[in-house]
């Protein structure tokens, strides 16, 4: 009988010890916020701390109480994470060189680690070293990573930022220690995000997979019992109920990493995807949805519990504090950019019956949004440049935002073009001028209509010319006839895309978007040359040399932007419901198929 007891008590005991063995693991996760700070939809109808009264998304007050109910609700190990592209996309990125606002805010909200992603370097290496060092001054942050990180030693312009790297600031990898349990995070920007990162230089970037490699042998070395690779590399749908992408190319190549937080692509995965036993998640963007990826830790192997997404909407009751510190963020705003411009954050000054968007993953061919932009810059610079322009243009992939039906205030309307900065103390990216030939003319929009179809961030919407193509026309001569159209549209003339004909015609878009005509006959394979020259024919070498004045009666460039010219744009329609706001015209209503007309 006592023999009997014993073994009974030996293997209760038995069982007791391994099922102590299992920790449960959650992790809270986000990616591609864009300095998303308040909620996702027209400005006035964002209500954080009420619920059931409005349509809004996402939001950091909502957000920061999402992460507090998840923590308390969890009896095991919670960590919060980030996997990039956290900052850019709203007129709070702007002050951030000064104010360092946004880590911070993060870390009180619970983040643990944060990724770097190639938005973080839209104002170059030394703003982003400005960002951190003015983070770091105002309060605690979380930790910051970019695993594949590459410092140029005989360039001075990314010593800052290296700077933030030997004291810590900045790591490529970092070990949290919960409960016993030792955490090891790594992190990446993947190559169409370096590609993307268009200011990062002098800044460059190792390998993806050699890098995974070694940082998993590193922290496997070290005693990590979980490795998670925060990865702003991306995944997409292969449109046969499969998935592609960096990311998952990580998940099969590597061995050793426990889960992989993905960003970059803002994919929306609403199921756990599982590749070769390695969970890849990812939320889409702008904060919209919390991802809670829960692992168990048992006997020295990790497994996936379950993936879940938490859509950020009016349910949740946003946290006051972090609302509150939103809001003198607001003021600060109005201070030292908008106020000088006659603005106010939260005023109106135009409003929409229906929904402008542009959809990157879409049919970019079909957009309203794209046409509008197109048109509101070929406005601008002609209401207010001397020259002009007789050909203005925007790219799929520099529309952050969609117009959503309702009051447009100034919040509103700069998300729609909110990247980059120029040499004033204004945010966007300035709009720029250069001439080309009728010849490079055609050349630049032969390669436009084919480049967009493997890319379609590259689709770009017109406005003041009409295009007639041959659909049947071989490889670059599908192009039959450009008109240049008056900016009134009052008249119409023919361009001579003959070798003789030494006509220029300018073209207006972004100084970022205008990048790509220097590397036409790359991209061409060696089939095309485009010289961009100024308006004496004089070739262009440094695109920041070409940016349009706007107010040649002042003193220096006075700088046009992108949202500044959909803002005077809308100012200029009527007000047809006479409420004193004006309207989106009626005529941008349906989707315009324009870019390419065919007779």
């Amino acid at each position: 009988m006592k023999k009997a007891i014993s073994l009974f008590l030996i293997i209760f005991l038995f069982f007791v010890s391994s099922a102590q063995t299992a920790t449960r693991i959650v992790i809270l996760h986000t990616n591609d916020m864009h300095s998303r700070l308040t909620g996702f939809g027209p400005e006035t109808a964002y209500t954080p701390l009420s619920v059931n009264d409005d349509k809004t998304l996402g939001g950091f007050a909502r957000i920061a109480a999402i992460l507090k109910e998840e923590r308390s609700k969890n009896s095991g190990i919670t960590l919060t994470v980030d996997a990039g592209d956290f900052l850019m996309g709203t007129l709070f990125q702007h002050l951030e060189p000064s104010t360092g606002f946004q880590l911070p805010l993060m870390k009180q909200m619970g983040y643990d680690v944060v990724a770097v992603g190639n938005h973080e370097f839209d104002f170059g290496p030394e703003k982003l070293a400005e960002i951190l060092s003015s983070s770091s001054h105002r309060g605690a942050v979380p930790a910051i990573l970019l695993g594949n990180i590459k410092f140029d030693s005989k360039d001075k312009r990314d010593d800052a930022l290296e700077d933030h790297f030997r004291n810590g600031t900045l790591r490529d990898s970092y070990i949290i220690e919960r409960e016993g349990v030792r955490f090891g995070f790594f992190s990446l920007l993947g190559k169409v995000a370096v590609d993307n990162a268009a200011f990062s230089a002098p800044v460059t970037f190792s390998s993806q997979v050699a890098t995974a490699r070694r940082h998993v042998k590193k922290l496997r070395n070290e005693g990590c019992d979980v490795v998670i690779c925060l990865s702003h590399s991306g995944v997409e749908a292969d449109g046969s109920g499969g998935w592609k992408g960096e990311d998952v190319e990580l998940a099969k190549k590597i061995r050793g990493i426990d889960a992989i937080i993905s960003g970059h692509t803002h994919t929306f995965i609403d199921k756990p995807l599982i590749i070769n036993g390695v969970p890849v998640v990812q939320t889409g963007d702008y904060g919209k949805s919390v991802g809670r990826l829960t692992l168990v830790l048992e006997n020295g192997k990790v497994r996936v519990e379950e993936e879940k997404l938490i859509i950020v909407d009016d349910r949740t009751t946003g946290d006051p504090e972090i609302n509150e510190a939103i809001e003198r963020q607001k003021k600060v705003i109005d201070d030292q950019i908008l106020r000088p411009l006659g603005l106010e954050y939260s005023r109106a000054v135009a409003e929409s019956a229906f929904l402008l968007e542009c959809n990157e993953q879409g049919d970019v061919e079909a957009s309203n949004l794209g046409p509008f932009v197109a048109d509101a810059i070929h406005s601008y610079v002609n209401r207010h440049s001397e020259k002009g322009t007789d050909v203005s243009l925007v790219a799929t992939g520099v529309i952050r935002e969609n117009i959503l039906p309702g009051l447009q205030t100034p919040a509103d309307i700069f998300r729609i073009m909110s990247m980059g900065k120029g040499r004033d103390n204004l945010p966007g990216y300035p709009l720029a001028s250069l001439y080309v030939t009728g010849r490079e003319l055609k050349s630049i929009l032969e390669i436009l209509n084919v480049s967009w179809k493997s890319t379609p961030a590259n689709y770009c919407y017109f406005s003041g010319i009409r295009v007639e193509t041959d659909p049947e026309g071989g490889l670059l001569k599908k192009i039959r006839k450009i008109e240049i159209i008056s900016p009134d549209g009052s008249g119409k003339r023919n361009v001579d895309f003959s070798k003789k004909d030494t006509t220029l015609y300018s073209i207006t878009a972004n100084s970022y978007m205008l990048q790509f005509i220097g590397i036409i006959k790359k991209m061409s394979f060696g089939l095309i040359n485009v010289t961009p020259k100024d308006s004496s024919g004089v070739k262009i070498t440094d695109m920041s040399n070409a940016v349009a004045d706007m107010d040649q009666t002042q003193p220096g460039i006075r700088e046009g932007k992108e949202w500044l010219a959909v803002m005077e744009y809308m100012k200029l329609m009527r007000d047809t419901d006479g409420n004193g706001i004006p309207d989106i015209d009626n005529e941008y209503r349906n989707a315009i198929k324009t870019h390419f007309p065919v007779k």
